[in-house]
């Protein structure tokens, strides 16, 4: 992980928190998830950069909640079964309501 070069992120990924106040290490968690959520490929490219590969794994198979195409992209590239992933047993344990 570099110290001294935070990752290049566009501003509007994280709208709701104050860009110059995030703790680039210290919040890695946050900012990977919300990168594998609603980031660019280029994106990607800068976390992988920045935290590199093992730690991008570490924190999405620790995320609470990810949408099946990140779930499945993730699965796929750390080439992980989806049930040993946080999200997966979690949304098991939470069924959403049926629709009629």
């Amino acid at each position: 992980m570099k110290t001294n070069l935070k990752p290049n992120l566009r501003r509007t990924l994280f709208w709701d928190v104050d860009y110059d106040k995030i703790k680039w290490n210290k919040n890695y968690q946050f900012i990977i998830e919300r990168v594998l959520e609603r980031g660019t490929f280029d994106e990607w490219k800068e976390i992988k950069r920045y935290y590199g590969i093992e730690k991008i794994k570490e924190a999405a198979l620790q995320a609470r909640w990810l949408d099946q195409t990140t779930l499945s992209f993730c699965s796929a590239y750390f080439k992980t079964p989806v049930n040993q992933f946080r999200c997966y047993t979690l949304r098991l344990s939470n069924p959403a309501p049926w629709v009629f």
